[in-house]
């Protein structure tokens, strides 16, 4: 991550973070209504992260901006509650410099592209409440979901920006850096990231909520063994990652199987393997949770034991007599004790067979 030369701004290459210094807490008597700007260059079209969060850990709330390839996904999640919502707006990121303005006024949010009306949706409100709690840029609070670019001015605003505002603050962000802030609609924070050195973003507007860039990669509240639910509603489609997680570990459950049912010839080798299988895959989810680029999911538990137990199966099936009528010799499996082994006589003497 590092400061633009010839202009405002700051690049950030993927694994990089912008933190706020405290926690935004909007008053609620100002209203549900609300207003951000974003104006930012994605690193490639084909891409995806999250952009911009707000999460507010003490009631397990989050509010996220996020690129999808070409798309922009906007989403509220209350954990507690088990809701979600998102809103999809088609071909935002092309790859150049834009301004992305979201107006809401607690029902209805309305999306604009450099000035211009691209969407509105009546489903999915936004209000001050969403916009709480700590300022992430460039990935998701609890889980990696890093993304790249380039960002060059961020305000939110108490209330909700009409579409001449709208237009003329496109205006003002290309031609002199900053928006122009009128009192009926008041900026709640200003980011113009001019400072061209350091650590820190400072709000132009009010004082006691800066940004910093960290020293080191970090997520701000990362997540130990995230249940199966939340998994699901955070990735949607992670059917390859399921099938990766079992098909990847059958290796261990086959041979292990193998191993412990012919080598060592334990009673219950299979479910050994089984019990095996879920340790080793309990302990790598657990160190994952210390390693801000990895998830930590029970999900990936689940998978890699049932991968663990599908291994094992196959090798009792391999074995079996009628599998192995059907095999030629040559590609039959063989795991014999050493050729060797001493028998006790009557004598007490050892005869080799």
């Amino acid at each position: 991550m590092y400061w633009l030369k010839d202009q405002n701004g700051i690049r950030i290459d993927r694994y990089g973070t912008v933190v706020s210094s405290g926690d935004f807490e909007p008053a609620t008597s100002d209203g549900p209504a609300c207003s951000l700007e974003l104006w930012l260059k994605p690193h490639r079209t084909w891409d995806k992260g999250t952009v911009l969060a707000f999460y507010n850990h003490l009631i397990g709330r989050q509010f996220s901006l996020q690129q999808y390839y070409t798309d922009l996904i906007l989403g509220h999640d209350d954990e507690d509650e088990y809701r979600q919502a998102r809103f999809d707006v088609d071909g935002v990121f092309q790859g150049n410099q834009v301004l992305i303005t979201v107006t809401s006024d607690g029902q209805a949010t309305a999306i604009y592209l450099d000035g211009n009306l691209i969407k509105r949706s009546s489903r999915f409100g936004l209000s001050l409440k969403d916009l709480a709690g700590t300022l992430i840029v460039a990935n998701s609070p609890r889980q990696p979901n890093s993304w790249a670019g380039e960002l060059r001015g961020l305000a939110i605003y108490r209330g909700m920006l009409t579409a001449d505002q709208v237009t003329q603050h496109h205006q003002d962000w290309t031609q002199t850096g900053k928006p122009s802030v009128t009192e009926d609609i008041p900026a709640l924070a200003l980011y113009l990231f001019d400072e061209h050195t350091g650590k820190m973003i400072h709000d132009q507007v009010r004082s006691g909520v800066d940004l910093y860039i960290p020293e080191r990669y970090l997520l701000v509240n990362q997540t130990l063994l995230e249940s199966p639910r939340e998994e699901f509603r955070r990735k949607r489609t992670h059917l390859d990652d399921i099938v990766s997680n079992i098909v990847g570990f059958m290796p261990l459950g086959f041979f292990f199987c193998a191993y412990f049912t012919s080598v060592r010839q334990f009673k219950h080798g299979g479910w050994a393997v089984i019990v095996l299988g879920a340790i080793v895959s309990l302990t790598i989810e657990v160190l994952q949770a210390y390693l801000p680029t990895r998830d930590s999911g029970l999900t990936d538990v689940i998978t890699n034991t049932l991968g663990t137990a599908v291994g094992a199966g196959l090798y009792r099936i391999a074995i079996s007599p009628t599998v192995g009528a059907l095999i030629p010799k040559r590609w039959s499996l063989h795991f014999e004790v050493p050729s060797t082994v001493c028998r006790q006589t009557k004598s007490g003497k050892g005869e080799a067979q």
